[in-house]
């Protein structure tokens, strides 16, 4: 039985690039993938997919391992926490490049106590200004970009996706 379960956002691919993505999902998964696209919105021309899956801990960040070194996809996904593992929120823009956080149970985002006072080590030297480091650790830039893809998801179908065992 699969222990880590969450959910996939495909914000925004290029259409040819729509069975690489099923594909590299599949192999993360280990069972085909079959992703409903629909059109997205806030970038014509563009699809968008979104799927629920279950499966190891750790295949949220497998996943986006996959995912990451395409240049014209957004994506977002997370894993809940599972016994004895955080949840986690992965997201990607082409302009941003890659986000990781950690997340609690009640979903707020977890930052480790050494980024913490490494950043404010930082902004105490001069170096950074604090509450920038801050929005940076939380995400801020990411959700301010993908939040017109989100909108405009609201709606659109899922699938869930379950792991062979």
């Amino acid at each position: 039985m699969a222990a880590a379960r969450g959910v996939l956002y495909v914000h925004s691919a290029q259409p040819a690039l729509c069975p690489h993505i099923e594909w590299a999902v599949a192999g993360v998964i280990g069972v085909p993938v079959d992703l409903t696209w629909t059109a997205q919105p806030a970038a014509p021309g563009t699809l968008r997919a979104q799927a629920e899956w279950e499966g190891r801990p750790g295949t949220a960040a497998a996943i986006t391992s996959s995912l990451m070194g395409w240049q014209r996809i957004r994506f977002e996904i997370t894993e809940d926490a599972s016994p004895g593992v955080d949840g986690s929120r992965h997201a990607y823009t082409p302009t941003l490049g890659a986000f990781t956080a950690v997340v609690g149970a009640n979903g707020d985002i977890l930052i480790p106590e050494d980024r913490l006072r490494n950043v404010m080590l930082m902004a105490a030297q001069g170096r950074v200004v604090l509450e920038d480091e801050l929005d940076r650790l939380l995400g801020k830039q990411w959700d301010e970009e993908l939040e017109s893809f989100r909108y405009a998801g609201e709606g659109a179908p899922v699938r869930w996706l379950h792991a062979a065992v």
